[in-house]
């Protein structure tokens, strides 16, 4: 069944093709259908209920608050470790080397390997990671060697043996995350590819069942071996996905309201933001450029790609000739990450966003969840040359809100197309909704929203603590085999 309707591609993307007789309203089950706002409740963090001090690990995987008297510990890659400590969290290192997980993702648009010569090096990565999950959430401070017992967990879905920790320790475990994981009908997995609505839903089963296929023995061994517990069957879904298990997705509702088929355990909480244009001092020459002229445009694409010395561009000069030919076409001004340097054009060095981005009328970006919020914060009409992972998803949410031009693939990226998407985002209409949106996130607050989330979402201590549930392959293998005639 999952060849008929799902196909892996070589960028490791899952393309998802619902036959034509499959209804709509039979995909994705029966569950119970939640009718929200888009904001539905205020989010100053003025409500924020009050619990005794605990132990809270998050586990984080990928690329980059408040702790309200609690012990926060920050379990993640080596290389932030600095970061971490110098917010003032408790530092602790995951397995896994993190410029082979980067390189990876930089290689592959999907987390599912784009061919076998991946998969060894990704499965190796993974191991590492879940391993070190157990001593991350019970060992003590490897610096200072102060006892650590977790009270509560926090993880992103790549964590992977998040909720298998969760069960063994008997700890609650809350989903945090910068893109979509829990199914909804309203739009794809982030993930895959689906041409038609019916299969929308559909999607998060299908990647997630196959991200399972693959770490399940992982899995099992890291319970029988680490966690003494029982291994779970072969169509248990990886995540955990259930209704039981609480999540909080880290974007603005008012770019992306909460879908209608999301339960009351699902929050949106809002972008988070860090301030450090506060303490930026901007260069004599980065000031003089600004005032001898109108607004710029920025055109970047990340950190990632640069800090790998690598890029997905076939011929990193052609791009750069066709950004400046694309500014001279429109008379444009330009902050630039990677060019030689004109009248123009201001060649960057680190800067932070949300003091860049204030000083453009547009910007052009890859699409990462934190530089896309913070361009919209910014008032900027924004166009996305998505390379992987969730940044095709931001860029057509951006597009579908009116803020921006249909995201430019990077093979399709040429010099007829960014000159439409420059026009495009000139247009005033598309500048007033830009300044509709900023306004309207002006009364957010992800910190505090995803805080007020977690101790919401956290049992009381009269409750009793059950295991969390994964999601199976079975919950969707139902309804959509009647649909497709199987037995």
């Amino acid at each position: 069944m999952l060849n008929r309707i799902a196909t892996v591609k070589d960028d490791g993307t899952v393309v998802v093709d619902v036959p034509s007789g499959l209804e709509p309203a039979t995909v994705g089950g029966t569950e119970d259908v939640y009718t929200e706002v888009a904001v539905d409740e205020s989010l100053d963090g003025t409500d924020i209920p009050y619990r005794p001090p605990m132990q809270i690990v998050i586990l984080i995987v990928g690329t980059r608050g408040d702790d309200y008297g609690h012990r926060v510990r920050l379990a993640t890659h080596a290389n932030f470790k600095e970061f971490v400590l110098t917010a003032g969290l408790e530092f602790y290192p995951l397995g896994g080397d993190p410029k082979v997980l980067a390189e990876y993702m930089v290689k592959n648009k999907g987390f599912l390997p784009s061919g076998p010569s991946e998969i060894a090096i990704q499965r190796k990565q993974i191991k590492e990671i879940i391993f070190s999950l157990l001593p991350a959430c019970k060992d003590p401070d490897p610096d200072t060697g102060i006892p650590f017992k977790v009270d509560a967990i926090i993880a992103n879905p790549p964590a992977y043996g998040h909720t298998h920790v969760a069960e063994a320790l008997k700890v609650p475990i809350h989903i945090f995350f910068t893109m979509p994981w829990t199914p909804t009908s309203e739009f794809p997995h982030p993930l895959s590819r689906v041409k038609q609505s019916a299969g929308y839903r559909l999607s998060y089963q299908i990647v997630d069942s196959m991200i399972w296929l693959g770490i399940r023995d992982m899995i099992n061994e890291f319970r029988k071996k680490k966690l003494k517990l029982r291994p779970v069957t072969y169509l248990s879904g990886a995540q955990g996905s259930g209704n039981d298990i609480p999540h909080g997705y880290i974007w603005s509702p008012h770019l992306v309201p909460k879908p209608k088929d999301w339960g009351p355990r699902i929050d949106v909480v809002g972008f988070c933001f860090l301030d450090l244009a506060s303490n930026y001092v901007p260069p004599e020459s980065l000031v003089k450029w600004l005032e001898a002229g109108d607004k710029p445009i920025y055109v970047g694409f990340g950190s990632l790609v640069r800090s790998l010395d690598m890029t997905l561009f076939q011929e990193p000069q052609k791009m750069t000739e066709i950004i400046v030919k694309a500014l001279e076409k429109t008379g444009q001004r330009e902050f630039l990450a990677v060019a030689e340097p004109k009248d123009f054009v201001y060649l960057l060095d680190n800067c932070p966003h949300d003091w860049l981005f204030l000083q453009c009328k547009a910007v052009v970006h890859h699409g990462g969840a934190g530089t896309t919020a913070a361009g919209l914060k910014a008032a900027c009409p924004t166009t996305i040359v998505p390379f992987f992972g969730d940044q095709p998803f931001w860029g057509d949410r951006v597009h579908a809100r009116g803020l921006g031009p249909p995201p430019i693939s990077v093979d399709q990226f040429g010099l007829q197309k960014l000159v439409d998407a420059i026009k495009f985002m000139m247009k005033p209409e598309v500048k007033g909704k830009a300044v509709e949106l900023a306004k309207a996130m002006e009364s957010e607050d992800g910190v505090s929203g995803a805080v007020r989330a977690f101790l919401r979402h956290l049992p009381s201590k009269t409750e009793e603590q059950s295991p969390p549930q994964s999601s199976s392959f079975l919950e969707f293998l139902g309804p959509v085999s009647k649909c497709l005639g199987c037995s």
